[in-house]
């Protein structure tokens, strides 16, 4: 999903509402996510229609067919929508019409399908400005919404909650997770079957992820494997919550209530699984509505976290969730949720319950997250995973992993995880469970990807070399056939071109050619090099570690020539460009007649890298270095694995991972902060995807703070204008 382009068209519509409509923030942020609601039901909706309406006879009459589509709709992970409740229906309705009306209807019909969405869809549209509401529907039918993908539901709900400041949005995460962290969460522990509980829901991303999780990875039908369950304090949150699953075609059941003080769903030592997202570090929780929970057979098995003396109220509740979340579980349950990273650490009473946990055995994973990875905060995080169906030769051991340097750089405020790092950060904890045919699963992935990745260059280069060929006949035309009068005609003497310059242009264009020779020589070897490649991937055995092992071996050699010759071709763009540049401003190249203008500037926009953020399509020059470039990537993913895990098998890694007696936490306090164990990273070899993203978050934050310098000094200006009236 292009983030930049999606939070640009939702805050256009968001300054539509601001400017032109006559409602408060609060009473449209609803109705606005209900019409994300039907955006995304919508894109769901399409995603299996095609292959529904291929399943059924062509003859079949339409009523009937219209009835067999939404009887195969059950049990898909997606809605079946009424024709009046589809998106481009409702985008599509003509001015005169009461579009306000027509939502509200679309928002019934939905729920007269789905009776466990009645009251949660939102309503009232026709208090909107019909010409506004129109304009919205047409803002959120825009590409960058329809090929929206993942939770981009809880996400779009954050946004609007952080832009206009609703209530809760200051609590950061608390109703949206990250999805980065999310799927961390699920690939650590691998919610499949039985009862999944989320006793913190907003909205509901746990359950999609879990869901995808089943669909994608164990082949099987959610709602067959697993039953869902939420809790959430906030109407609004539940109402949410209960809207995303049934745009992801989830069954679940999710109430409204406060878990610090209830537990609508009776959970206690019943889950498989929990996970949850809460909200950290709260302290009015009242002590004495909680005291009743503590006890072996209740959800406090390791009693009371610290009270603040002056209010008598819970000082932190970190404690609480904890407990919680480790109560719900049963014999064999897993539990991942996201944690202040104070809490790992925390003294007191918080000690002694985490003394207590440690203590069960049933502690399995700790992951430090770096800073950025939540929307609205910028602070760290601690994943922390329980497992009560822990064999016996781990119970004494905790893995630690630092992975607060893992991260990928969206923006300035902005970090996630890579697809990649997701799993290899997972590959870590696959090792420690022993379970090395993952492991060798996804080497063997990545190296097939490479395979993919190479066949992709001939193509691509030729396409590239053939684009500068192209570029520099059109250049070496203009310079062999172009009179001086032509391009000096009307033009004032002093600023004349003159034959020197003509001469001088030439002899540039002689040293490209020559250089591009040189680099098409390059690419022709690294090209036979590639095939060579594709030979070894096509014999070797993926499905051992010995096979893969020798193959990287090869790729190992290759990997450097891809950058190289990626750097090369980088350079070959920007010396044509630039000759295409002084052929234009200051050889007034245009104005000749063996220039071709308009086959000048489509070379010019083939070799230009595309604007993502304007969403344009890749360029020649953009196909032709990702083909490289990701062939390099995935050759450097195999390489992190093998140079850390060399025989497939665990190993404490410094900087990285670590596994940690119980013995050991106690000599440290019982803290459960991954850095206090891993140690520091011996100096690494000059990783240059690692230096380029440092230089990418470097970049970022310095155009950040540029944007701030400049809204500073306008309020600066408006300031003083003031004080002069």
């Amino acid at each position: 999903m292009n983030t930049h382009q999606l939070e640009k068209e939702l805050w256009e519509a968001a300054d539509q509402l601001r400017a032109n409509s006559k409602l408060t923030a609060a009473e449209y942020s609803m109705p606005v996510l209900g019409l994300i609601f039907l955006r995304h039901a919508d894109n769901r909706y399409k995603q299996f229609l095609d292959e529904i309406e291929q399943s059924i006879p062509a003859q079949v009459p339409a009523v009937q067919r219209e009835e067999l589509i939404k009887l195969e709709f059950q049990g898909k992970a997606a809605m079946y929508l009424p024709e009046e409740a589809r998106y481009d229906h409702l985008a599509d309705l003509p001015k005169r019409k009461d579009v306000g009306q027509s939502i509200d209807e679309a928002m019934d019909l939905i729920e007269k399908e789905y009776p466990v969405l009645s009251g949660a869809l939102p309503r009232g549209y026709t208090a909107f400005e019909p010409d506004l509401l129109a304009e919205i529907l047409k803002i959120f039918n825009r590409d960058s919404l329809k090929k929206a993908t993942g939770d981009v539901f809880g996400r779009i709900y954050e946004y609007f909650l952080n832009k206009f400041a609703q209530s809760g949005a200051q609590e950061g995460g608390e109703f949206f997770t990250p999805p980065s962290l999310v799927r961390m969460i699920v690939n650590v522990i691998e919610p499949d079957h039985g009862i999944i509980l989320d006793p913190a829901v907003g909205s509901a991303g746990m359950f999609v992820q879990s869901g995808h999780f089943i669909e994608e990875v164990r082949h099987q039908n959610p709602n067959d494997k697993a039953t869902f369950f939420g809790q959430e304090k906030s109407d609004t949150n539940t109402k949410l919550a209960r809207m995303n699953l049934a745009v992801h075609g989830l069954d679940g059941k999710i109430l409204q209530g406060n878990t610090f003080y209830e537990d609508h769903h009776n959970m206690l030592g019943r889950c498989d699984y929990v996970m949850a997202n809460p909200p950290f570090n709260v302290d009015s929780v009242d002590t004495k509505k909680v005291e009743g929970h503590v006890g072996e057979d209740d959800r406090l098995p390791f009693g009371l976290p610290g009270t603040n003396a002056k209010t008598g109220a819970i000082s932190n509740a970190n404690s609480l969730w904890i407990q919680y979340f480790y109560s719900y579980l049963n014999d064999t349950g897993r539990a991942g949720f996201v944690m202040a990273s104070s809490a790992s650490d925390a003294g007191n009473k918080d000690k002694d319950i985490r003394q207590k946990l440690v203590e069960t055995g049933h502690v399995d994973v700790m992951i430090a997250i770096g800073p950025k990875f939540f929307y609205t905060r910028g602070l760290p995080c601690t994943l922390w995973f329980f497992d009560k169906g822990k064999p016996a030769d781990r119970l004494d051991t905790v893995l630690m992993i630092d992975a607060r340097n893992v991260y990928h750089v969206v923006s300035a405020r902005s970090h996630i995880f890579t697809e990649e790092q997701m799993a290899n950060l997972t590959a870590i904890t696959w090792l420690y469970r022993g379970e090395q045919e993952k492991f060798l699963a996804l080497v063997a992935s990545y190296q097939r990807r490479v395979d993919e990745w190479l066949a992709e260059l001939p193509t691509r280069l030729a396409t590239d070399g053939e684009t500068v060929q192209e570029l520099a006949a059109l250049l070496t035309a203009f310079a062999d056939k172009v009179k001086l009068t032509e391009l000096n005609k009307d033009v004032p003497e002093e600023e004349q071109i003159t034959e020197a310059q003509l001469t001088a242009f030439r002899a540039d264009l002689k040293t490209a050619g020559e250089q591009s020779f040189t680099i098409g020589q390059g690419v022709a070897d690294l090209l036979a090099q590639a095939a060579c490649a594709r030979e070894k991937i096509a014999a070797a055995d993926l499905t051992i570690h010995a096979g893969q092992c020798a193959l990287q071996a090869e790729l190992d050699t290759l990997a450097p020539v891809l950058k190289s010759t990626q750097k090369e071709m980088e350079a070959r763009h920007k010396l044509w460009l630039k000759l295409l540049d002084t052929a234009e401003k200051s050889l007034s190249a245009r104005k000749a007649n063996a220039y071709d203008n308009k086959r000048a500037r489509e070379l010019k926009r083939a070799l230009t890298a595309a604007d993502q953020k304007k969403d344009e399509e890749p360029t020649v020059r953009d196909l032709a270095l990702e083909g490289l470039k990701l062939a390099a990537y995935f050759i450097g993913q195999v390489h992190w694995l093998h140079h850390r895990f060399p025989n497939a098998v665990y190993a404490d890694v410094p900087g990285l991972c670590k596994s940690v007696a119980r013995a050991d936490i106690a000599a440290s306090e019982y803290s459960l902060t991954p850095g206090r164990y891993v140690g520091v990273a011996p100096p690494a070899d000059d990783d240059e995807e690692d230096f380029q993203e440092r230089l990418a978050e470097i970049h970022t934050e310095l155009e950040n703070l540029n944007e701030k310098t400049v809204l500073l000094a306008e309020r600066i200006r408006v300031n003083f204008e003031e004080l002069m009236i």
